[in-house]
Parts: C-alpha cells; structure tokens; sequence
C-alpha cells in the first residue's frame, strides 16, 4: 500500500522517501544550460546522500519540475510541490523567478533554499522560510565595479532590457563607481540595434559595454557587432551575470566570446571535497561543471543537514537555517541575516571575476577577487 503524501511536509517514520521540490530551467526562454548543471549537481548530491544513509534511513527524492524561466509558472509549481508534501523546495538559475518562488513559498510556509539567483530583494518583506546560497547581486555586483575601476575603465555603458534584474545591476553599478569618479549610461537594446549601440558606444566614448541582457539574444548579436567594429577595438565587453561561463557561449561565439569578464562563484582553488565533486560532475555532464553546478550540489548537501539534525518537519526545517554548518564544495557554509537582506544568506560565497582565455577559449583566467 502507497502511503499518501504529507501535505505539511510532517515527520514520516514509514521508510516513505523525503521529498524535495527542485525548480530548474530546463526549456527555453530559460537558460537550459544553467538548469542542467544545477540540476546534475542537486541529482548527484542527492545520490550520495542515499548512498549514506538518506535521512534517517528514508531515501532523498528529487521531484523536477521546469520553470522555463517563467515566474508564474515557478510560483504554480510550488503550489503542487506543496501538495505532494515536498519537506522543502531548491534551485532555481533565474532571478526573477526565484523572487517568485521565495513569495509563494513563505506565502505557504515551505522552507526554500535558493541555489543561483542573486537578486537582493528575494522577498519584499523579511522571511523566516527562505535561505541562499548565492551571494548577494549587490555584493558581486560591487566587486565587479571595482574590477573595472582598478583597469581605469570609469566611463561605462551598460546594455539593458526591462527587468527587475537587469535594473538592480544597473543601480548596484552607479551608486558604486559615481562616488569614484566612474559613470553609468544605460543603452535600451529594445530600442537599439547592434550596429545603432555600436554607434552609441563611440558616441559616449565608453571604455566598458557591459551585457545587462538575455543569451542568445540579444547578448550573440551585440558582441559579434562590437568585436567585428573597428571602433571599438579597445572597448572591454563585460558579462557580470555570467553568460560566458557555460559551453553555449563559445559554441554561439566561438572565439569572440573570449575576453569577456563575468562574476564566477567559486574559489580560486577547490579543495579536497570540491576537486572529488567536480570530477563527478564532469563525468555526468560530459564537460567541465559551471559553479551552478556545484552551487546545486552544495544546496543538496546543506539542506540534508538540516533534515538529519533537525528533522523533516516543514517548521522545523525553517527554524535550522541559522544552526546549519555545512562543509560544501566552495567552503565552509553558515546562514547569517546581513544588513538590507531579508533571507538566511550564505554571507562568504567565493567571488572571483573570470574570462575566457583569448588563446585558448576552454580556459578560464582570473582576473579579481572580492
């Protein structure tokens, strides 16, 4: 006989598996890319956790669903994974549509634990029921300013699309390099084509274009214009969101997809754990693991922490964040509550500014480290 599924997520004693709701974009207009490594890392997580033991003897079990990058779409899931008596809900790349799925989630009281998104304002009002592990977009965000400051670059442009995303980005920029000297013009790509932003960039004598919008397009567009403008031969192409660190890129813009700097979230050197982590990733992705990758993995592994310490309980879930110590792949990992931020963060996730090397596009340099 099938024991029905907790609607609270309640403690089970029964050997019925725990279940966890995973939201990850694995269709388009999502970024299929980022949803396939998270997912690989959450899926690889999850078998080791079983491979342990699972959670007091119940296996872990991942139930998948798609959010296409769509924020209503996320938020109806969460309703269902409500009701199939998920003890809490992960993932999600997106921004936009974790901010959704942090609302429906501490609307309903089912625990999140974000694994990608950066947008500062998860939740419009402070949350008991929402954790992450992404820094913090203002945090990164600033760290890439000063990348750009210590290059000499202080007269950026940035193209943007409408987005609560892409806007924070924006602001994060100016209130960081105003104060330094530095300014901010933002360039409209729904108003804009390639070659007319080409055209603008020479016009407000930018040395920086940096890619505040969505892969593949208009992002492949825009840099084939600029790298192939003789113009602009001396403009920086940045991408603090990260677009060039998946293989999609390079196939998409071969070697013009090179020399272009994004935020990259890990350490300059993995340890033990991260070296072992990354190797299995490989092998199920049949190339080198993204940080997402090891941001799914590492969000897996902390929340079976919790549901091993203090039981799988819904409540009690929400109430561990602040007790949790996990030793994940990027490092050791606590929840605080800093300052402007109104989930349990992850406050010292490794930020490094990267790119790909020009001689060789499979490699990646750093360039910063915040």
């Amino acid at each position: 006989m099938n024991t029905p599924p907790s609607p609270s997520g309640a403690e089970q004693t029964d050997g019925s598996p725990v279940r966890l709701g995973a939201l990850v974009p694995l269709t388009r207009p999502g970024w299929v890319g980022a949803g396939r490594h998270l997912l690989a890392g959450l899926d690889l997580a999850v078998r080791e956790v079983n491979d342990s033991g699972g959670i007091d003897g119940r296996p872990l079990e991942l139930v998948v669903r798609d959010t296409a990058a769509d924020p209503v779409r996320a938020a109806a899931a969460v309703d269902e994974l409500a009701g199939l008596g998920v003890a809490a809900v992960v993932g999600e790349y997106h921004s936009v549509v974790a901010r959704a799925v942090a609302a429906r989630a501490d609307a309903l009281g089912v625990p999140y634990l974000c694994s990608s998104a950066v947008l500062d304002t998860l939740t419009e009002e402070p949350t008991e029921w929402v954790a992450r592990l992404a820094p913090a977009q203002s945090r990164g965000w600033r760290i890439y300013a000063d990348f750009l400051l210590g290059t000499g670059r202080h007269r950026i442009a940035v193209a943007t699309q409408p987005s609560v995303y892409w806007a924070s980005g924006a602001r994060v920029l100016r209130d960081h390099v105003a104060p330094r000297g530095g300014t901010v013009v933002e360039l409209d790509t729904n108003d804009l084509t390639p070659e007319a932003l080409c055209d603008a960039l020479v016009d407000h004598g930018a040395a920086a274009l940096l890619l505040l919008v969505g892969h593949p397009e208009p992002a492949v567009p825009i840099v084939r214009a600029v790298r192939s403008d003789p113009r602009l031969a001396e403009l920086l192409v940045g991408a603090p969101a990260g677009q060039p660190e998946f293989a999609e890129w390079v196939g998409a813009l071969g070697a013009d997809g090179a020399g272009i700097p994004f935020l990259r979230y890990l350490p300059e050197h993995l340890g033990p754990l991260g070296e072992r982590v990354g190797k299995e990733l490989r092998e199920r992705l049949g190339e080198a693991p993204s940080f997402v990758a090891f941001e799914g993995w590492d969000t897996v592994t902390v929340l079976a922490g919790a549901l091993r310490a203090h039981g799988t309980d819904r409540s009690a879930v929400a109430a561990a964040w602040p007790h949790v110590t996990a030793e994940g792949t990027r490092g050791p990992i606590r929840f605080t509550r800093p300052p402007g931020i109104g989930v349990w963060q992850w406050a010292w996730a490794p930020i490094q500014v990267t790119d790909r090397d020009p001689a060789e596009p499979d490699r990646f340099r750093i360039l910063h480290t915040g």
